[in-house]
């Protein structure tokens, strides 16, 4: 185990995260770097980094975390009456009615019931790039399910088709509502859609390092790229989607994809999330706790189509009260492959940003509940000092 450097800070009280910070990135050995970030009740708790060639606000891709920051600006528009969750989506975009997909709602695409996660012969790097161009290729495409009959996440399109709903309601993009109902707003350091001014901050995505016996009994497991899970990775496309290659590709920063190609840093995600719930440097909370509730509470639990038993999704949202039992029951939040992880516990307060720039041997982070737990038993003794 090697010593690694970690900078930041932390609220007195919190130095045992420091420590588990400091042993996690001595576990992973890479230079590559990590980040973590905190907030209890909007106070930011916990600000840490390490890693050569990084800092507090380095930018590094999300992966699927992007899918909170899609899912809040969908919540927002549902809180305001702009959307309806219940209505089919073809209703506003009547291209997606065909091949039986015409009673298909805006909830069942968020809770991953739509059996919409890709089309035949697959999506190239450059269309999964644009969210305008994944919808165009999605409105002919037979469901790979009964929609509603199952759920299977669809990791690469899912909010192609919220975005295309979104803009053909306002006339605006999704990525558009973003930058002016949160980003700018809260001042928060994850892009959907990184202009080329910041691009000097970022830092690319690095592939897990392994042995050639271990890779070679990985990919020998792996389904075919015609099963479900290979349409749900992209793994269908002639060539196969290189996920390392994508989220380090200019075209996919500049544009944003609303299901994978967010940019930020642990700031930015735990800023996410502390505005959502508890509100940043004196701007109240942008969702409502009915509309909390909504997106909080669990849809879609057990076997995952897609993903096999890693399942359970909120509206948009993973649910995770039941990802991290410590959390309250209507926590929620979204992780990415990379190592990315963010969550909200609207009960406790807390909101938490992480990520690394080397994704784990055979997309495993272990870490995740061992930082989540750290925080959460820091914070809860803060909460109980300050009541007594």
């Amino acid at each position: 185990m090697s010593r690694m450097n970690v900078y930041g800070t932390v609220a007195d009280g919190f130095e045992p995260v420091r420590e588990e910070f400091t042993a996690t990135v001595a576990e992973q050995d890479g230079q590559a770097g990590a980040q973590l970030t905190a907030y209890v009740r909007g106070r930011r708790v916990v600000d840490l980094w390490s890693g050569d060639e990084a800092g507090g606000d380095t930018l590094t891709a999300v992966y699927s975390s992007t899918k909170g920051a899609a899912t809040l600006v969908t919540a927002l528009l549902v809180q305001e009456g702009v959307l309806d969750l219940d209505e089919p989506v073809a209703r506003h975009w009547p291209e997606f009615a065909a091949a039986g997909k015409d009673t298909i709602t805006l909830r069942d695409v968020l809770t991953h019931r739509s059996g919409v996660i890709g089309i035949d012969g697959g999506l190239s790097a450059a269309e999964l790039a644009d969210d305008a161009v994944i919808a165009s290729r999605l409105a002919g495409q037979r469901p790979y399910w009964r929609p509603g009959s199952a759920y299977g996440y669809g990791g690469f399109v899912t909010f192609a088709i919220v975005n295309e709903v979104i803009r053909r309601v306002t006339g605006h993009s999704l990525q558009q509502l973003y930058d002016e109902r949160i980003r700018i707003p809260y001042g928060l350091d994850l892009f959907l859609g990184l202009p080329a001014a910041e691009e000097q901050r970022f830092r690319p995505i690095q592939w897990w390092t392994a042995t050639p016996e271990q890779e070679a009994a990985f990919w020998s497991n792996l389904p075919g790229p015609h099963s479900i899970l290979g349409i749900g990775y992209g793994l269908n496309s002639t060539p196969p989607l290189d996920q390392v290659a994508f989220a380090n590709t200019r075209a996919v920063r500049a544009n944003g994809p609303a299901s994978a190609g967010g940019v930020g840093s642990a700031r930015g995600l735990a800023g996410l999330y502390a505005a959502a719930v508890s509100g940043l440097d004196g701007r109240p909370p942008l969702l409502k706790p009915d509309t909390v509730a909504e997106f909080a509470q669990l849809h879609s639990s057990g076997s995952d189509l897609v993903r096999g038993a890693q399942g359970n999704y909120a509206l948009g949202f993973q649910a995770k009260g039941l990802r991290y039992t410590f959390l309250s029951a209507n926590a929620f939040g979204h992780d990415g492959s990379a190592g990315s992880e963010s969550f909200a516990d609207p009960v406790s307060g807390i909101a938490f940003g992480y990520t690394r720039r080397r994704f784990g041997f055979a997309w495993s982070y272990p870490e995740h509940d061992r930082l989540a737990a750290a925080v959460h038993r820091a914070a809860i003794a803060a909460i109980a000092a300050i009541a007594a």
